[in-house]
């Protein structure tokens, strides 16, 4: 149950969640979500530990089956799609996972490439040439033949994007982009996803718990609470932080002595 919804940008519905219920058997991780994630939002998910936000990002992925409820891209319900269907909506989502998830084995252009090579009818020249234009979109040129263990920590980060971004897709989402990584390289990702809204358009979902990322790219929100096992507020993150009266938003936004909780109205 929504206690507090906060004004958001008012844009086309890109994906919906209608009534879902997240579970593993008979225990219960979230129940009844319902929210609107707009075209064009950098759309944040957002709660502690243990609340369920990786396992609403597989959910929108089909990775997890609901319990209960659906998921809609658009006006279509991606849950009650088939196989061929869901496979050709898959292909206009890219995911970047919290480590990067690249092979080790492969250089970057090459991690790139497999996206490619499995959805796409380009000649081995063509997709090299995709694969370099995807690394110097997060700035990476130069580090097309070098292997995952050969860069920073942030510098996969950057790769993963890349290939997350291989196919050209509506939807990107991150599942905690900013894990492991130090304040300079968190700050040029967040940096990196506002330009790559603003560059390609694409819907972003991010899970994330880093109250700078949440400030700075957020523009809509979902809270969920691990206590009631729902959502309790939705909308800018700006917005909640400022008027949002229910206690457990307010500590979650506020925690380490957050500076913006100076601009919370009496």
């Amino acid at each position: 149950m929504v206690v507090f919804a906060a004004p958001a940008p008012k844009r086309e519905p890109h994906i919906v969640v209608r009534d879902l219920t997240m579970a593993f058997g008979d225990f219960i991780v979230m129940k009844d979500l319902s929210f609107t994630i707009g075209r064009g939002d950098i759309f944040i998910i957002m709660g502690g530990s243990g609340c369920g936000k990786s396992t609403l990002l597989r959910h929108l992925v089909g990775l997890t089956e609901p319990a209960r409820g659906e998921i809609f891209y658009g006006k279509e319900s991606f849950t009650k799609a088939d196989e061929a269907r869901r496979s050709e909506l898959l292909r206009r989502i890219g995911v970047l996972f919290q480590s990067g998830a690249l092979w080790s084995s492969m250089t970057l252009s090459e991690n790139i490439a497999v996206p490619l090579e499995a959805y796409t009818n380009l000649s081995p020249a063509e997709i090299r040439d995709v694969a370099c234009l995807k690394l110097a979109l997060v700035g990476l040129k130069g580090f097309e033949d070098y292997y995952p263990n050969q860069i920073s920590g942030g510098m996969q980060k950057r790769a993963g994007l890349a290939r997350a971004m291989a196919l050209d897709p509506d939807v990107l989402l991150f599942d905690e982009p900013s894990a492991g990584l130090d304040p300079i390289s968190s700050r040029l990702l967040d940096d990196l996803i506002l330009e790559l809204r603003e560059s390609l358009g694409s819907t972003i979902a991010v899970v994330t718990h880093e109250l700078s990322s949440i400030f700075t790219i957020g523009d809509n929100s979902v809270f969920l609470d691990t206590e009631s096992r729902t959502m309790i507020a939705t909308g800018d993150p700006k917005e909640l932080l400022v008027h949002c009266e229910v206690p457990t938003v307010h500590r979650f936004l506020t925690r380490g002595g957050n500076e913006r909780a100076t601009e919370r109205k009496p």
